[in-house]
């Protein structure tokens, strides 16, 4: 009963999705793309202009404490291990709204310094993920260019439309968030 009376609310409070539009900067200097796939996967493909040095960029994204401040959800991160290759293992823990549980997962993290960061969620709650941050600089170098893909499967059954939702109103904030905070200094 629990679980139906929570779907329900959910369903409730999301945002309608769109049907997946044409990948387009909006006004806000974000573009998105997000839509389930016919695996029942969630896709986003997102891009976004931040006048800070890639360094710069690189360097945020990968900053444990502004977590938070930057992805809607994100309650902790910790590294919880680094190889000399520059591997890491991360921990993430996400909780989206009141009634919906606390997620975790833990992530490989390969680093191309200022160019890339992958992930690949290899346990916890999201057990089947892949994305990335990939950085071009622009102007020189004096801006960059974020381009953020990604593709993850639910931990229990959502309906698509839902997930679609869901990632069109939470990456371009994530995004935004990485702006402020890149500009800020």
């Amino acid at each position: 009963m629990r679980r139906l009376v929570s779907l329900l609310v959910l369903l409730v409070l999301a945002q309608p999705a769109e049907a997946a539009s044409e990948f387009a900067v909006k006004d806000d200097g974000v573009a998105v793309e997000a839509h389930a796939d016919d695996q029942g996967r969630g896709v986003v493909h997102a891009s976004i202009d931040i006048a800070a040095p890639p360094a710069v960029v690189f360097r945020i994204i990968l900053d444990c404490d502004r977590a938070a401040r930057m992805s809607p959800g994100v309650k902790h991160c910790r590294v919880v291990s680094r190889a000399p290759d520059g591997t890491e293992i991360r921990e993430h823990a996400v909780k989206w709204t009141f009634f919906m549980p606390t997620l975790r997962s833990t992530s490989r993290v390969t680093l191309e310094p200022d160019r890339r960061v992958g992930f690949t969620c290899i346990g916890g709650d999201i057990r089947a993920c892949e994305g990335s941050w990939t950085l071009e600089p622009l102007d020189g170098g004096a801006r960059t260019r974020v381009t953020y893909d990604l593709w993850a499967t639910a931990p229990f059954a959502v309906p698509a439309r839902l997930i679609s939702g869901m990632m069109r109103r939470d990456v371009p904030a994530s995004l935004k968030a990485l702006r402020r905070e890149c500009e800020a200094g």
